[in-house]
């Protein structure tokens, strides 16, 4: 029983990570090493734990994939989170994450890692539940990634009447190199860093 509450907690960990993308019970057995009887085991006794401890998640499965989601019980009190998305400041790594939503919408998570350089599903899933970013349809090709956009909480976030009102990026065109990017995620976190502490 050691064994399986050790692979559930690695499961519920993977689900963590991976977020809205959610992860198969294939993709969960190869990341366990484990095999896919025991992967399905432990998606019910997490399940389970989660239902008989009174937890805030459960695990839902959609066209063959898992991911960890909150329970329907709690809508209220996250409602009220995502209606009040200024309520804790944005992190730098959030800041730069929404800069590049905002102008290269819509977007993949990918696309945003390959501008960053670093992994970003945490602040996608920070911006997401703070009612910032929302998915904004599928990419086209295999696996059909989701893509990102900004949300009227934005616009009211950030003061604009649209996103025409964005600070223009001069200079800046397609083929911009990596220190114009650079510059221009400064540049976008510094103006509304400023404007979101006047909140």
């Amino acid at each position: 029983m050691e064994n399986g509450n050790l692979l559930a907690g690695q499961v519920e960990s993977l689900l963590f990570v991976a977020g809205d993308d959610g992860l198969t019970a294939k993709q969960l057995s190869e990341l366990t090493e484990s095999d896919r009887e025991a992967v399905e085991r432990a998606l019910a006794q997490i399940d389970e734990a989660c239902r008989l401890e009174g937890r805030g998640l459960r695990v839902v499965e959609l066209a063959g994939t898992f991911r960890l989601a909150t329970k329907p019980e709690h809508a209220d009190a996250v409602r009220r989170l995502l209606e009040n998305p200024t309520s804790q400041a944005l992190t730098q790594a959030s800041l730069e994450v929404l800069a590049i939503i905002a102008y290269r919408q819509p977007i993949t998570r990918v696309e945003v890692e390959e501008i960053r350089g670093v992994k970003s599903e945490r602040p996608i899933q920070t911006l997401v539940a703070r009612g910032l970013v929302k998915e904004a349809g599928r990419a086209q090709g295999t696996g059909r990634a989701i893509l990102y956009g900004t949300t009227d909480i934005f616009l009211d976030y950030f003061g604009l009447a649209s996103l025409d009102d964005l600070p223009p990026l001069a200079g800046r065109d397609d083929e911009a190199a990596d220190e114009e990017l650079d510059l221009f995620m400064t540049s976008f976190t510094e103006t509304f860093d400023e404007e979101g502490s006047e909140e």
